[in-house]
């Protein structure tokens, strides 16, 4: 399977703090990797690096092959990497398809006249559900209507709108309960069924070795080991994170 996107020997600092110490990554294409460690590994650093909120002091991201350095989230997301944060910023009194094409609006021209074609946004909001979820069908109902699971579906699309090839979840399922985590998941897992790389960040064990692929684990901002999910269980998984101690089942 072909690497699509690789983080290679990023260092990161805030001042005497040492965020990213040589941090390498190889994603492959239409895999779901999640990166995991435990709270100061480095997991947040890393996606504001690859989400253009923070930009390295030394390394590269590659994307297919050729290096990117990005200056703001805008060149990331042209780059075909969207990063939907843990705080969804989705418009909760604003509709479906006004938050899938927020920043973004369709217009025609009425008689020399620009105006918002709602028509067509309801349309295309609609198809990007349906590569998600059959089951949300009214792209008018206002976001607060919507459960979180729901809700990170609403994120997704706008992501999906954006023609994002890559897509990185963080914390897709903190503070959801047993059923909308299960939502969330599936979400993952039809993303990944239409061709997208998916980049996970959480601290569920069970939701990792439940829809990744591949886990790098991080401690103290550097590589710790990479995991082939399908050998891991989330008590492994979470041995691993605290102890710092791995077996030799790299990936």
């Amino acid at each position: 399977m072909p690497v699509k996107i690789s983080t290679r020997n990023i260092y990161k600092n805030y001042g005497a703090v040492e965020a990213l110490r040589g941090v390498s990554i190889d994603i492959h294409e239409g895999e779901v990797h999640a990166i995991c460690g435990d709270n100061g590994a480095g997991k947040s650093t890393l996606i504001k690096v690859l989400a253009g909120v923070e930009m390295p002091d030394r390394g590269e991201v590659v994307i297919d092959g050729a290096p990117c350095r990005f200056t703001t989230p805008t060149e990331s997301l042209k780059a075909g990497l969207a990063t939907i944060h843990q705080d969804l910023a989705v418009a909760a009194r604003m509709s479906i398809y006004e938050n899938i094409f927020m920043g973004a609006e369709l217009t025609k021209n009425v008689l020399g006249i620009r105006m918002l074609d709602k028509k067509k946004m309801r349309q295309d909001a609609a198809g990007y559900m349906s590569q998600l979820n059959k089951s949300i069908t009214d792209m008018n109902i206002k976001v607060e209507e919507l459960s979180g699971g729901q809700r990170q579906a609403v994120a997704i699309c706008r992501a999906l709108r954006w023609n994002a090839n890559i897509v990185i979840l963080d914390e897709p399922t903190a503070a959801l309960g047993v059923r909308e985590t299960e939502q969330v998941l599936e979400l993952v897992r039809s993303l990944k069924q239409s061709g997208k790389t998916v980049i996970l960040i959480s601290h569920s064990m069970k939701d990792v070795v439940a829809v990744a692929d591949r886990v790098s684990i991080l401690r103290n901002g550097q590589n710790q080991i990479d995991l082939l999910a399908a050998d891991l269980s989330a008590d492994r998984l979470s041995h691993y994170i605290l102890s710092g101690e791995v077996e030799q089942v790299q990936a």
